[in-house]
């Protein structure tokens, strides 16, 4: 601007005809201005001139061309920016360096285009691996890193039940290499569940040890009792009968027999001493 002052304030020289800067309504020259009250910039550390636009940020200037991303070194004036550690930033370099990565295809995610719990994925990649359906907050299974609805997981990597042919979605139990229900794992006999109890297998069907000695365990010639050999118990067999390890003994001095030789009479066993009395 052109001066109606007569004198710099600082230096005193005449102003007639000289530009000027006015400040506290004093009226300076330019270079006791400059001199006086111009900001360095932050980038090249010189002074900002007065007849130069200075650019403010949390108190710290720079001129107008200086004003620039530190990365790829374009111009930040008007337009949106970002500091990080002191140093200014456009968006999309903010954005590469700092803000989240798709776990999918490994891009940058933008603000508010984000979905997943822990892990961050692209809204247009956080679908389902089989039918590529959008997840968003449906519920969902993850497996080898990547994530399947539930209808999908079921139909691709789900256990069915041997027996009802449903889907097995907790626990279980394995019998014949097959997976079963707890629920679905029953005595084929009284249907009673065998998960966690004892049973005898028999033509593939399973079996509780009363059914089992009911409809298949042979009778103990001395007791009358079924013989299960259920936890490895021992029995004897001889001809068409069969004993319990403890109920085979002499028919007249009760000495056991196992191991031992022994002579028969009628249905009786007996020891060596006995039948030969």
């Amino acid at each position: 601007m052109t001066s109606n002052h007569s004198d710099c304030h600082y230096c005193l020289q005449s102003l007639r005809g000289r530009k000027y800067a006015l400040r506290d309504e004093n009226a300076y020259c330019v270079t006791c201005y400059d001199s006086l009250f111009a900001n360095p910039c932050e980038e090249c550390k010189q002074p900002i001139e007065c007849d130069s636009k200075d650019l403010a940020y949390k108190g710290r200037h720079w001129h107008e061309r200086c004003f620039k991303c530190t990365k790829c070194s374009r111009s930040l004036v008007e337009k949106p920016f970002a500091a990080k550690d002191e140093l200014l930033l456009c968006t999309e370099c903010y954005s590469d360096e700092y803000s989240s990565k798709c776990f999918h295809c490994q891009k940058t995610i933008m603000p508010g285009k984000t979905t997943g719990t822990f892990l961050s994925w692209h809204e247009s990649c956080f679908v389902c691996q089989y039918c590529r359906q959008p997840l968003g907050t449906k519920p969902l299974i993850t497996k080898d890193n990547e994530n399947y609805c539930v209808p999908c997981f079921e139909k691709q990597f789900a256990h069915h039940c041997y027996s009802c042919k449903k889907v097995i979605t907790s626990g279980g139990v394995t019998y014949h290499d097959q997976p079963w229900h707890k629920e679905c794992f029953v005595c084929a006999g009284c249907k009673t569940q065998l998960s966690g109890q004892s049973f005898i297998s028999k033509d593939e069907y399973p079996y509780c040890v009363d059914c089992f000695s009911k409809f298949y365990a042979k009778k103990c010639a001395a007791c009358k009792k079924p013989i299960t050999a259920l936890g490895g118990a021992k029995f004897v067999s001889f001809e068409e009968r069969q004993w319990h390890g403890e109920c085979f003994i002499c028919a007249r001095c009760s000495v056991s027999l196992v191991g031992q030789g022994f002579l028969t009479k009628q249905d009786a066993v007996l020891c060596h001493e006995c039948g030969s009395a």
